[in-house]
């Protein structure tokens, strides 16, 4: 950064629930830290986010007292999946910003095994691109998605709503210490919401 500029801090997200009538999106609570640690016992889930695994409820509630608190402080809002108004979570999906550059983030999301291939985290996702394109929320432009090369269903979910295939990363990520392959995809704020061509047929 040229010096004699201002710095630029990301400013937190005013928080609100997004809701479809059918999920829920609000803040993570105290009270969510045994949905946490029972949801990441799946070993689907350990094997394509990057969470502690083992994991136990230590790791909830890191989870939910720091990694949850300092994002939605750094304009990073990670929010609580539920099929009813305050009901129990069943998944989180979040938009990561990088610090000084709010226009842009990543998109990322998993979902409790029981609650899967229901339209659950397809309706999460949407709600959650609108919230962050919408200049009343946070105004991004771009928001991307990655996820380890395998992982088919986050891809499904990605290219139903609108991103566009990027490429591959090779060994773009560490994964607790081993570093693997990932795809890229992305959708901007001037692109359809609707199912995106153009994706390799292997993903």
């Amino acid at each position: 950064m040229p010096r004699g500029l201002p710095r630029c801090e990301n400013r937190p997200v005013e928080e609100q629930t997004l809701t479809d009538g059918t999920v829920w999106l609000d803040r993570p609570i105290a009270d969510d830290i045994d949905a946490v640690a029972e949801a990441c016992q799946d070993p689907a889930i350990a094997e394509w986010v990057t969470i502690p695994w083992p994991y136990g409820r230590a790791d909830a509630e890191d989870f939910i007292g720091t990694t949850v608190a300092d994002g939605w402080a750094a304009h990073s809002p990670i929010w609580a999946v539920r099929t009813a108004e305050r009901g129990r979570l069943v998944g989180t999906v979040s938009l990561g910003t990088r610090p000084r550059d709010e226009t842009a983030a990543e998109i990322g999301f998993w979902l409790h095994p029981e609650y899967r291939r229901k339209g659950i985290i397809s309706r999460a996702v949407a709600l959650t691109c609108d919230f962050g394109f919408d200049p009343a929320g946070m105004g991004l432009i771009r928001i991307h998605w990655r996820a380890f090369v395998g992982n088919h269903a986050s891809a499904a979910v990605a290219r139903k709503h609108g991103f566009r295939y990027e490429g591959l990363a090779r060994l773009g990520s560490d994964h607790r210490g081993t570093r693997r392959d990932h795809w890229v995809a992305a959708r901007l704020n001037t692109d359809p919401p609707g199912p995106a061509g153009g994706w390799p047929v292997e993903v």
